[in-house]
């Protein structure tokens, strides 16, 4: 009895070693586009009241939650019954990885001429602010909606093959970082001018160490969240191309005298370019029509 109590023990131990080292891969897997989360996220929870940055975050990051406890089932049963159909949204999602990274490099270099907003003098109305909130927080849960299938399906796709259970429990792992982790990280980040503030508040001498650490963080705020962007345009490409060269058979191998971190960027970004050009044609297509 004691014998197989302790095998059970060791059994579990096993499992869990297991899930922890593909719950690793996982990880790495999906940090590209973690990155671009993390910074589509900081961008959309910025720009309110100081008040009501933590409330507006929390609000984001409930409507996140909601969205993977809808995709897990769904990604689960389709691993289960229809493994095939996880390969094609995750070449699917690539795509779309691919293009967004490829049109941000391109609104870079070509930027598009923007309608400037009109702007009122008159304060807006608690009503008004309410309704600016409710929209810039669906939007944000919109687009995390679709980063959190994508990051669901990359997760899966590191561990399709193995046992359900192990699938479940990786890929759990995986979207409950990518909640906590994200929103807590961004957290941070919107809140860094607010505690730069109360550094620089709290310093009575001029060139204190407590007033030039407030200062950096009120200054670094802008420069962080524009830093993301561009490391999360990078890690699109990054994580787009390596869904292609893993994915697709006649990239296996492609490029093999340079290193392939750099062979995926390209794969990446030829693809995405390919993408843009076509939806561009087709959009001037319709506005033609």
């Amino acid at each position: 009895m004691a014998s197989g109590f302790f095998a059970l023990l060791d059994d579990i131990a096993a499992i869990m070693d297991d899930v922890a080292v593909m719950s690793k891969i996982a990880a790495k897997k999906t940090a590209g586009i973690l990155g671009d989360d993390l910074a589509v996220n900081a961008e959309k929870a910025s720009g309110f009241v100081s008040s009501r940055e933590l409330p507006v975050l929390w609000a984001i990051a409930k409507g996140s939650l909601l969205n993977k406890v809808i995709i897990l089932p769904i990604a689960f049963l389709l691993s289960a019954f229809l493994p095939v159909a996880v390969i094609i949204i995750l070449i699917l999602g690539g795509l779309y990885l691919a293009y967004e990274g490829a049109e941000k490099i391109y609104e870079y270099f070509f930027p598009h001429e923007h309608a400037k907003p009109e702007i009122s003098l008159e304060p807006l109305t608690e009503a008004q602010i309410l309704a600016f909130e409710k929209e810039k927080i669906k939007s944000a849960i919109v687009t995390d909606f679709i980063l959190s299938v994508e990051i669901v399906i990359i997760a899966l796709g590191t561990v399709i093959g193995k046992p359900i259970s192990s699938q479940i429990m990786v890929v759990s792992i995986i979207a409950i970082i990518a909640t906590v982790g994200v929103y807590g990280i961004v957290a941070l980040i919107v809140r860094m001018d607010e505690a730069g503030l109360k550094l620089i508040q709290l310093s009575s001498k001029e060139g204190s160490f407590t007033k030039k650490l407030g200062t950096i963080l009120v200054q670094a705020l802008p420069k962080v969240i524009k830093s993301l962007s561009f490391i999360g345009t990078i890690a699109l490409l990054l994580v787009a191309g390596g869904i292609f060269v893993h994915n697709i058979g006649f990239l296996h191998g492609v490029l093999p005298q340079i290193p392939s971190i750099i062979t995926e960027f390209l794969i990446g970004l030829v693809f995405g370019a390919v993408v843009l050009g076509i939806v561009t044609l087709i959009k001037k297509i319709i506005g033609k029509k």
